[in-house]
């Protein structure tokens, strides 16, 4: 028996080695891929404008690779233009390249220089890419609802309720509003549905919430002094190490949601926190709420709280929308691009 169970132990190293073993190959694989997708377009971008050749050239490039190295794949017209806009986008920033663009597939790439224009704001993608692992489609989701300017914008007393760096992570992990654009409800529903459809729903749902969250439980009981009492949700988050409450409320919020929200923070830290958790979190979620209100609400709170709105549609408000070309336009740009180019000399 127990050299089956070596074995089988041994066989589970050895598989994981080379799962790891593979992972990096296909990173080291896709970087490598990126920098001669950058030094290509280089090379084009500088000769065009050394030589002032027009974007035909593109077209001679991709049609003769195609010829010469016919079980070469990736030089598209199409692709070989977004080699050279790569470049642009990072000429006097290849530190990013190497550290941050070649960390991510090409296609995520494609994906980020079509919507995000802010430098800034597209290295918080990426970091959150190679952080979370997104897949493309779920980074598109992300770029679409706007996660990097909800991200920390909730209503909180985490400064006052927790140390650093935990307050400031806390808030990193937070955001306000929550889409929950992957439910069929519609008006009227009660509370307890939207619970249901959540769970229903659980892995779009955690990825809303963002990395790191651990489901624990649904109507979750506890007891104190003899009385029953359910949490809507209960989290317990892998970085935060801590307990994290989620209430879901129908319509706007009221301030005693505060208080009961910190009962149920003190009921979990006395029963289900272990030494090593830190200070359980309690999240209420409402359709809509009036900022001083929360604000005030938590003021007096001594158990760390965050307020924030959840959204059931992927119409956002008007201060939340991208200022930024559709994909449509940018094609369109693109096949003028094209068009309009004057050939290789």
């Amino acid at each position: 028996m127990n050299e089956i169970l070596e074995y089988s132990t041994l066989l589970q190293d050895i598989k994981e080695r080379i799962r790891k073993a593979q992972i990096k190959a296909v990173l080291s694989v896709n970087a490598e891929m990126i920098f001669m997708y950058w030094d290509i377009g280089k090379i084009i971008f500088l000769k065009q404008k050394q030589e002032t050749w027009g974007s035909k050239v593109i077209q001679k490039l991709s049609k003769d690779i195609h010829n010469e190295l016919p079980e070469i794949k990736g030089f598209s017209i199409r692709n070989i233009i977004y080699m050279v806009r790569l470049y642009k986008e990072y000429e006097h920033d290849f530190t990013i390249v190497q550290q941050l663009v070649a960390q991510i597939p090409w296609g995520h790439n494609l994906l980020l220089m079509e919507k995000i224009e802010q430098k800034e704001i597209r290295t918080w993608y990426i970091e959150q890419t190679i952080q979370n692992g997104w897949s493309r489609d779920i980074l598109g989701t992300m770029i679409k609802n706007d996660a990097y300017k909800r991200q920390g914008s909730l209503t909180n007393n985490f400064q006052l309720t927790l140390p650093k760096p935990q307050s400031d992570l806390a808030l990193q992990t937070m955001k306000d509003p929550y889409i929950f654009d992957f439910l069929t409800l519609t008006e009227p529903f009660q509370e307890r549905e939207l619970e249901t459809e959540l769970i229903k729903h659980l892995e779009k749902f955690l990825i809303e919430l963002g990395a790191g969250f651990s489901f624990v439980g649904r109507q979750y009981h506890l007891v104190v002094s003899d009385q029953d009492f359910y949490l809507d949700l209960l989290f317990y988050h892998l970085k935060l190490r801590a307990f994290v409450i989620i209430e879901l409320k129908k319509g706007e919020f009221k301030p005693e949601y505060a208080g009961k929200m910190n009962f149920y923070c003190s009921a979990v830290d006395d029963l289900l926190k272990q030494k090593a958790d830190q200070p359980t979190i309690g999240l209420v979620l409402c359709q809509t709420k009036d900022r001083i209100f929360a604000e005030y609400s938590l003021r007096d709170i001594h158990k760390p709280i965050g307020i924030s709105e959840y959204d059931l549609t992927r119409v956002l408000p008007d201060n939340l929308k991208s200022s930024l070309p559709s994909i449509e336009d940018i094609e369109s740009e693109l096949n003028k691009e094209i068009g309009k180019g004057e050939g290789a000399t």
